[in-house]
């Protein structure tokens, strides 16, 4: 139930600028606009350059103000945006003196609540606008965009018709036995419920991939003590973060620092030395390390070239091939004399010396790698899912499709439709909330029961 207030609230940052907005929304948003600017009107969508004055007459500002009419506008109600000068004073007075003619200060995310409750915006847009806010790269700047513009929002609702048509093909099986179906019908719920769960599998691969685009990647460097791993991360920022020494262990815990690397904030994280350590505090760092491996997205693997290969080389190798993310091994200090058996190495992607300045920056060509990879990952930045709920609902829609498909295929037709119901809600948490009268609509639409 959406209240008869209206609410108001600062809609840019706290701080000095040229711009403050103010915003208000509500039944009562135009007549207390006219009360504060002294105006007879405001015609919708122009902007009208008016003083605007407190409950005692004293002008504040002379601002622009902006009058959106329902239903055309972010909310759906009346709203008024004033575009006074910036600084935090001048703000506070303008919402002072609404307030003091009936308006009420907004709660968080309520401007998006009331758009969403009026029909302007589904729950995968109002996300999309919170996470856009937050947003540091570019790339997720335009996945963002994307799902506001409503590309998920439409790909939802074609999953929703599909499972809506099944469930009243299968709810007319059960309970309606005397009437026509299509002869193909069997064929054609296994075939749209196989298209579905392809589409499914594909946006969650493709979410995956691209999991950090709004916040960041990870790339943890790992490796077993003194091969370099600090020395790497030194000249990646280059400046002098991690300490440096000929001491093992000398990192016990995991360093995290964030830098560009082309379109792509990157958080790259130095690890403890992978090795069986008796020292409590360097263990708990091991693990730490062990942990920023299943973190990552990408995986930076540092062996040392003047040293034989050894368990603990070993423990590093067992711990890539437990894992399906992208992995760049670095041979270090090749400037040494060869004592590393390279054979033990699945591929060996860079060789150098992290160390020393050479010719051919070979942190260049290293950055470029992992460019390379990041770009290919999110190429085109095509449609993803940008929540944990959102990829939780689609994971839970997934197994009650492929479960219903296996109950279909035993003729189970009432636990099939439990199943498809079960999907239809997951798929539709996405969006907005899935009525049984909709399946119904579909029914009677397309079986014209009770003729």
């Amino acid at each position: 139930m959406i209240n008869d207030d209206s609410i108001v609230a600062i809609a840019t940052a706290t701080g000095v600028g040229a711009i403050s907005i103010v915003r208000l929304s509500g039944k009562k948003s135009l007549q207390i606009a006219l009360q504060i600017s002294k105006q007879q009107n405001f015609t919708p969508r122009l902007a009208t350059l008016t003083k605007l004055y407190d409950a005692q007459d004293q002008m504040i500002d002379q601002a622009l103000v902006i009058y959106f009419q329902s239903p055309n506008s972010f909310t759906g109600e009346d709203i008024v945006e004033f575009q006074c000068h910036g600084g935090i004073a001048v703000t506070n007075m303008v919402v002072q003196t609404i307030l003091s003619y009936g308006g009420r200060l907004a709660t968080a995310g309520e401007f998006s609540k009331r758009a969403y409750l009026n029909g302007k915006i589904d729950l995968s847009q109002a996300y999309a606008i919170s996470k856009l806010i937050d947003a540091k790269t570019q790339d997720g700047v335009k996945m963002l965009a994307r799902q506001l513009k409503g590309e998920l929002s439409e790909f939802v609702n074609i999953v929703r018709d599909d499972l809506l048509l099944i469930l009243s093909y299968i709810e007319v099986s059960i309970d309606y036995a005397q009437e026509d179906l299509p002869e193909d019908i069997t064929e054609q719920i296994t075939s749209k419920l196989l298209n579905i769960s392809d589409k499914l599998t594909n946006l969650l691969k493709a979410s995956q991939q691209r999991e950090g685009l709004i916040e960041g990647f990870k790339v943890a460097i790992v490796g077993k003590p003194n091969v370099g791993k600090s020395s790497l991360l030194n000249r990646l920022l280059n400046f002098d973060r991690a300490i440096v020494s000929d001491i093992a262990g000398t990192t016990r815990d995991t360093i995290e620092e964030s830098i560009n690397i082309g379109s792509h904030i990157i958080k790259i994280v130095d690890t403890a030395g992978i090795r069986d350590a008796n020292d409590t505090i360097e263990q708990i760092g091991i693990e730490k390390s062990k942990n920023a491996i299943e973190e990552a997205d990408i995986i930076i693997a540092i062996f040392d070239n003047s040293r034989i290969y050894d368990d603990e080389d070993d423990q590093i190798i067992e711990l890539l091939n437990d894992t399906q993310k992208d992995k760049i091994i670095v041979l270090n200090k090749s400037d040494l004399e060869n004592k590393f058996d390279k054979t033990k190495l699945p591929k060996v992607d860079l060789e150098l010396n992290i160390s020393k300045e050479l010719v051919n920056n070979p942190i260049y060509e290293l950055t470029s790698k992992i460019q390379q990879i990041l770009d290919n990952n999110t190429l085109a930045c095509d449609m993803a899912l940008v929540s944990t709920n959102q990829v939780i609902s689609v994971e839970h829609t997934l197994n009650d499709i492929k479960e219903a498909i296996k109950l279909f295929d035993d003729g189970s037709l009432e636990f099939f439709a439990y199943h498809i119901n079960e999907a239809l809600q997951s798929i539709s948490s996405i969006t907005r909330p899935y009525e049984t009268d909709e399946m119904l609509d579909v029914m009677f639409g397309e079986f014209c029961l009770g003729k």
